[in-house]
């Protein structure tokens, strides 16, 4: 391969903060916001020009693993945005009773049929299981959420290298319209979802893959008509949503559920298997095929489907659903086994539905002053398939900006918090840890126990 010699450069340093989060998606943006809360200077950094990463920007805009068939399990931070967005008509979330019984098919048929039920209330449910709600809201939610703690942001700001010195994270290196610009930290997070930050720290990782999606979303349905004739046709309905399942040729069973907004439906497809979320190639191939498919399929659903004879393409996701790329290997590596098991560790920091993280699992090996949140986090490519879902990253991420806070306080390293203490602070936030809830005793260390 043909190379380029750079000259070295002098970076300027333009922003200083006690704990600096590289990526404002789910986990970067509660991690940004517990750092403050927690009485932590925190600089936030975006590269695009809004919060959200796969929640706004991915249009992921269905939340779930928040609770196990005993009740909630997901709070905190998570939830506070939840709530807002349903106070400020942004989000629907189901009946928590129906929530408990785990019955996947019947979360799913909500999805698709059950607003109307939701539309007519004038009071939120007190307690809920998750939501379908609009991108444009999580946007405006967690800008205000963010301002209200105090957290700095700096946007359009693309990171391109960390800066180590005597294996510490000093700086990190980021690329905007200005030129390069450095900005200095005591602790960092790497909340970028692909790992880029602990990647070029030198951090072990592996690099698992999983398939990409180009998500988008439809208007001018006739939501309630298309529902009509799925429940009164059946069998008619099968065949139609298997052939437009084929022209998209990758989908959930469900390729189309509503939202929160009238005649707006959303299609969380194509996938497309065997590409790398980190390839320029990869990325540019899932954008044309995906909108080639989805174009193709929506002038075939105008034709034959009762209640889309008006459809048409409202927007695709700004940004590519890349679900797995780099995964670190920290202190600890969490296992299928742990999920599908339901393993409890000493150091757990927060649960999903119904599966446990460690706080190890945010430590990478060999490099201080990093913690690492969101689906990067140190895990499988099994287990992280089945771990990486929006409100569980929160919680790592909340349980983070904590430690990062923490950190800050003792004068330490975030691998020397003292782990029990950690604990106590987030059930004091509200988090829940499980059940019985960790003893919070002192001396629990990041690199002890199982």
């Amino acid at each position: 391969m043909k190379t380029v010699h750079e000259a070295a450069v002098e970076t300027p340093v333009v922003a200083e903060a006690d704990v600096v989060v590289v990526g404002g998606g789910p986990a970067g943006f509660a991690a940004a916001v517990a750092a403050a809360r927690n009485g932590s200077k925190v600089l936030l950094l975006e590269r695009y020009g809004y919060l959200g990463g796969m929640a706004s920007g991915g249009m992921v805009v269905l939340l779930d693993d928040m609770c196990d068939r005993n009740g909630k399990t997901v709070a905190g931070i998570a939830q506070e945005i939840v709530d807002r967005m349903v106070a400020a008509g942004g989000a629907v979330t189901p009946p928590l009773e129906e929530c408990f019984k785990q019955d996947v098919e019947l979360w799913w048929r909500w999805a698709r049929w059950g607003f109307e039920d939701f539309y007519a209330r004038t009071t939120p449910h007190p307690t809920t299981y998750g939501a379908s709600f609009d991108p444009e809201c999580w946007k405006q939610i967690s800008l205000e959420m963010s301002a209200e703690a105090g957290v700095a942001l700096r946007m359009h700001s693309w990171f391109s290298r960390a800066i180590v010195e005597d294996g510490r994270l000093s700086a990190v290196i980021m690329e905007t319209k200005a030129g390069r610009q450095a900005i200095a930290g005591r602790v960092f997070i790497d909340a970028t979802g692909d790992g880029d930050v602990f990647a070029s720290a030198g951090a072990p990782f592996v690099h698992g893959t999983y398939m990409l999606t180009l998500v988008h979303r439809l208007a001018a349905v006739d939501v309630e008509r298309a529902i009509r004739f799925e429940r009164e046709h059946p069998g008619e309905a099968r065949e139609l949503n298997a052939a437009v399942k084929r022209i998209i040729g990758g989908s959930w069973d469900f390729w189309w559920l509503r939202t929160p907004r009238e005649g707006i439906i959303w299609c969380n497809c194509p996938h497309l298997h065997g590409l790398n979320g980190l390839s320029v190639e990869d990325l540019t191939q899932l954008e044309a095929e995906a909108r080639r498919r989805f174009t193709k399929a929506v002038v075939w659903v105008r034709a034959n489907m009762p209640g889309f004879e008006h459809a048409y393409i409202l927007d695709a996701a700004p940004q590519a659903g890349v679900r797995q790329t780099r995964l670190l290997e920290g202190e600890y590596v969490l296992t299928k086994e742990d999920v599908a098991g339901r393993r409890q560790f000493p150091d757990v920091i927060g649960r999903g539905r119904d599966y446990f993280m460690p706080y190890r699992c945010m430590l990478p090996k060999g490099i201080d002053g990093l913690l690492v949140t969101g689906r990067c986090f140190s895990a499988t490519s099994e287990a992280q398939k089945l771990a990486r879902e929006i409100p569980p990253c929160m919680v790592m991420g909340e349980a983070a900006g904590t430690a990062a806070a923490m950190t800050i306080e003792a004068g330490g390293e975030p691998r020397a918090v003292d782990v029990g203490a950690l604990q106590r602070r987030l059930l004091a936030q509200g988090m829940d840890l499980g059940s019985p809830a960790p003893t919070g005793a002192a001396g629990i260390v990041a690199t002890g126990g199982t």
